[in-house]
């Protein structure tokens, strides 16, 4: 089974446009990154300020969590679970 056929790609329509994505596990695990750079970046301004010190822990413990996502992520993009067709179903 190659690759090509576990991560179909996604293609949304938005009126006459068509977004294609490819290689989703990938797109996710990027987006992910993202989120765990912000998560840092605004907790560590945040930490400037005395009074938000609390807030900034909070994202810190966010972007830890989103460090638990990752390895997830790029362990299901290895495990592909895909359901087979009753008609090749073994009685």
């Amino acid at each position: 089974m190659n690759e090509q056929s576990m991560d179909n790609p996604l293609t949304l329509k938005l009126g006459h446009e068509e977004l294609i994505i490819r290689r989703r596990y990938e797109m996710i695990s990027i987006i992910n990154d993202f989120f765990i750079a912000i998560w840092f970046l605004v907790g560590s301004i945040l930490f400037l300020f005395p009074k938000h010190e609390s807030a900034a822990i909070w994202l810190f413990i966010i972007g830890s969590f989103q460090f638990l996502v990752r390895p997830t992520i790029r362990l299901i993009s290895h495990i592909h679970i895909r359901r087979i067709p009753e008609s090749n179903w073994e009685s």
